[in-house]
C-alpha cells in the first residue's frame, strides 16, 4: 500500500514553478504524529498554499499579464483554485468517514494544472 499523504507532504502544480506542503487540519490525527489528508482537503489558503509562479496561459492573471507584455509569457503567482475533490483517494483508509489520500491522488485546478503528489513526508506511515 501507498504511504498515505500527511501534513507537510509536497504537491507539486504541473504549471507552478515550486512545490509547497499540504497544511491539514490537527483534528485529522490517526496513529500517527501527523495529521493525516482527506479528499475534500483542497481548499485555497487553507490547504493548497500558492505554487510560485505559474506559466499556463488559461489563468487569467498570466493571460492579462502576458497581453500586456504584447503577447510575450509573463508568469503571475500560482493561487490555486481546486472546485473538486482530490480523485483516486485510498479506498481503504478513512479518518473520520472521508477517504485519506496517497501518493497516487491528483488534484486538478480549475486554470489547467495539475497538483499532486512529489514525496512523502514519512514514508513509514501506512495505515
Amino acid at each position: 500500500m501507498k504511504p498515505v499523504v500527511v501534513q507537510g507532504t509536497l504537491l507539486k502544480c504541473s504549471f507552478g514553478n515550486m512545490p509547497t506542503p499540504i497544511m491539514v487540519l490537527p483534528d485529522k490525527k490517526v496513529n500517527a504524529m501527523t495529521p493525516v489528508a482527506v479528499k475534500t482537503d483542497h481548499i485555497p489558503f487553507l490547504n493548497i498554499l500558492p505554487f510560485g509562479m505559474c506559466s499556463n496561459p488559461a489563468n487569467p492573471m498570466v493571460m492579462a499579464a502576458t497581453t500586456a507584455a504584447l503577447g510575450v509569457l509573463t508568469p503571475m503567482p500560482c493561487i490555486p483554485c481546486t472546485a473538486q475533490d482530490w480523485s483516486k483517494p485510498c479506498q481503504k483508509v478513512k479518518v473520520h468517514g472521508k477517504e485519506a489520500i496517497n501518493m497516487d491522488s491528483k488534484l486538478q485546478c480549475v486554470y489547467g494544472g495539475n497538483i499532486q503528489v512529489t514525496a512523502p513526508v514519512c514514508p513509514t506511515v501506512l495505515l
